[in-house]
């Protein structure tokens, strides 16, 4: 049966919009803590400590766009959804890794946006981009804001000004398909408002990234999101089955059934776009039944290279648990994977195995995967581990910005690559890392976990903790590069799920070639023929 289940605009619970992130920190405010006294000590004897407090009373550069264009997005908007004051524009100023907030707490915000305009549906949206278009301004659409690749800070030069398109009041659940388990969400909506209104149908998406909190439905499909529960669930562009999506050549409908023979899956050039090549106004994906148990449990393994094989294993096996994470012996033995226990003494590595479903469902695949480690040699550690992981596994975040107030760098990078290349990647990655930062003197603690695995391969996703000495943000710059040297080096992807944004474009034609860079410039030329459409990110 399907429901025409339009909501009013903002959250289920408050009836209000999500609160806005701290503009120099990441997530909700009330939500940060200091650093603890656990992790504290470690910092002190690793790099020392350096009070470092972030910038206050900031100016922002005056607003570039002239009344007759400010009165014009408001015609299309309404007036009240037109914003040039100091607070919503600093509130959508780049995204949220640790060079954005660098130069935030530093006081820099040039890329800051002109305007901030707030649709209310697909025709608006259309509507700015038409004026984006007669007035030659640069857009950037802007979701949850929780971007760590630079998608958020556009090109300027050339441009009469930059618009902000916040999509927050695109926050409505359309319809709900219980026969084909498919549901149709606005791009605004964030993770627990989305699934706070699929569970009122007893549905979910089970789509958890570490930005679950505060990341948006369209940012989820803009960037080719994965979530921690990618071994059940799947990766949310393997969830999406149709798009709608405003471009300034006119509206684009993808997506007329499950699968096709119909020429290439145009879907494609949507998901992962970052908003380059158009503005996704909804999302039509594929659902789950809520699930009746939740179960995650912890495995300790010898070493990393023990533990990945044991991923291989279940992965080839056709054997996956919802939730699989495995963290080498750096991140165990400084307990990063469970941040309520940081300072806590962990040996060899541990990996985290959850599995949700119908209990009898829970029961059969917990027993299958129980088997399967216990005789390649896993050690079970019972279910306080994972309780303590699901407890904590969206703080880590907060931790960065306890470890900024003291000088210390932390940030993160992810990659891909086949199961045969996964040694020589976290060897060679690893080692570019600790060879940069170590460079001047400096020194590092570099980390890393797998949590997305596949029959032929995984990820691995690094943390990276160093001092952030006199320029931070330069400093991290040639570390990074370094890391994606290397990364290219053994032919692996520049970004399993962060995206391209600015920060991996240099990268991305080593990867795609010339030929598909010379694709990606065909499809931005025909679908923003006047390059209004996040000027600068992704296409290289």
């Amino acid at each position: 049966m399907t429901h025409d289940t339009a909501a009013p605009h903002g959250s289920p619970t408050t009836g209000a919009h999500p609160r806005e992130m701290h503009p120099q920190r990441w997530g909700d405010p009330g939500a940060a803590t200091a650093l603890p006294e656990a992790a504290r000590g470690l910092v002190e004897l690793a790099f020392g400590l350096h009070e470092t407090p972030a910038a206050t009373d900031v100016e922002l550069p005056p607003v570039g766009l002239g009344d007759s264009v400010l009165a014009a997005l408001g015609d299309v908007v309404g007036t009240d959804h037109v914003h040039v004051d100091d607070a919503s524009r600093r509130l959508r100023t780049r995204g949220k890794s640790t060079p954005d907030l660098l130069r935030a707490r530093a006081g820099d915000l040039a890329d800051a946006p002109d305007v901030v305009v707030r649709p209310g549906s697909h025709d608006e949206v259309a509507g700015v981009l038409a004026l984006a278009v007669e007035h030659h301004l640069a857009v950037v659409p802007f979701g949850g804001g929780t971007c760590v690749t630079g998608g958020l800070a556009a090109r300027r030069d050339g441009y009469a000004g930059l618009v902000s398109l916040d999509l927050v009041r695109l926050d409505a659940l359309l319809e709900v398909d219980e026969v084909s388990m498919t549901a149709t969400l606005e791009p605004g909506l964030r993770g627990p408002e989305a699934e706070a209104l699929l569970a009122e149908h007893g549905l979910c998406l089970g789509h958890y990234p570490q930005s679950f909190e505060h990341a948006s439905i369209g940012g989820f499909a803009a960037t080719r999101s994965s979530g921690q529960s990618s071994a059940g669930y799947g990766r949310f562009d393997q969830m999406v089955v149709g798009l709608r999506v405003a471009t300034p050549r006119g509206e684009w409908r993808l997506g007329s059934s499950p699968a096709n023979a119909a020429g290439p899956d145009l879907r494609q050039l949507v998901l992962g776009s970052e908003g380059a090549f158009g503005v996704i106004t909804a999302v039509t994906v594929r659902v789950r039944r809520l699930p009746e148990v939740k179960v995650y449990e912890g495995w300790r393994w010898d070493s990393f290279v023990e533990g990945a094989a044991a991923m291989r294993t279940l992965a080839q096996a056709g054997t996956l648990p919802t939730v699989l994470r495995l963290s080498d012996e750096a991140e165990t033995g400084l307990n990063l994977a469970r941040p309520d226990a940081i300072g806590e003494e962990s040996t060899g590595c541990l990996m985290i195995v959850g599995h949700e479903g119908a209990p009898a469902q829970v029961e059969a695949r917990r027993a299958a995967v129980t088997e399967i480690l216990s005789g390649l040699g896993g050690t079970p550690l019972g279910e306080e581990p994972g309780e303590s992981w699901v407890h904590g596994r969206f703080h880590a975040p907060y931790l960065r910005d306890s470890m900024l107030d003291v000088g210390v760098l932390v940030e993160t990078l992810e990659t891909a690559t086949f199961w045969s290349k996964v040694d020589a990647l976290y060897a060679d990655v690893r080692a570019a890392l600790e060879r940069e930062l170590g460079s001047e003197g400096g020194s590092a603690i570099v980390l890393c976990h797998i949590s997305h695995v596949y029959e032929t391969g995984c990820s691995l996703y690094f943390t990276v903790a160093t001092s952030a000495g006199e320029a931070p943000i330069e400093r991290w710059g040639r570390a990074k590069a370094a890391a994606n040297d290397a990364i290219v080096a053994n032919g692996a992807t520049i970004s399993h799920h962060h995206a391209v944004g600015t920060d991996h474009r240099p990268w991305l034609g080593a990867e795609i070639g010339d030929l598909g860079a010379s694709v990606l410039r065909a499809v931005k030329a025909d679908l923003d023929p006047t390059g209004v459409l996040n000027p600068g990110v992704l296409v290289p």
